[in-house]
């Protein structure tokens, strides 16, 4: 009987911890201070794009994240020359991907729209959106 109890102290112990652990780490979506020598970087996807389609974003040759309806993308790069591409998944239409190369300054947030246009994919930049925000 001893030893059965001490062996719920000792889970629920390492329970209570873990719970602990858990509140203690950053939450998605909580504000945290960007990088240093980083720009923010947006792409809203429009929302006619197709209920049933994603859009696939990629920094440099790695994808990013897939998003859905409703969904957009926002992140942080360092200073310098970026490439991004925005790809639809499926690719039932055998659309082309839109490419853009940036010149990333820090402090600046750089903002687009990621949408289907004549069976290409576009990422279009979104008027006065390199401004300083940190």
């Amino acid at each position: 009987m001893k030893k059965y109890n001490s062996l719920t102290h000792i889970l629920g112990l390492a329970c209570a911890c873990l719970i602990l652990i858990g509140c203690g780490t950053t939450q998605p979506g909580a504000a945290t201070a960007p990088p240093p020598n980083s720009a923010r970087l947006l792409v809203n996807r429009v929302a006619n794009f197709g209920s049933d389609l994603s859009l696939v974003l990629s920094v440099d040759g790695k994808d990013v994240g897939s998003f859905t309806e409703g969904r957009n993308y926002s992140g942080y790069l360092s200073a310098g020359q970026h490439v991004i591409i925005a790809r639809v998944n499926p690719n039932l239409t055998d659309a082309g991907p839109a490419r853009k190369t940036l010149n990333v300054k820090a402090g600046q947030t750089y903002s687009f729209t990621a949408g289907l246009s004549g069976g290409k994919m576009t990422l279009v930049k979104n008027q006065g959106q390199t401004v300083p925000t940190y």
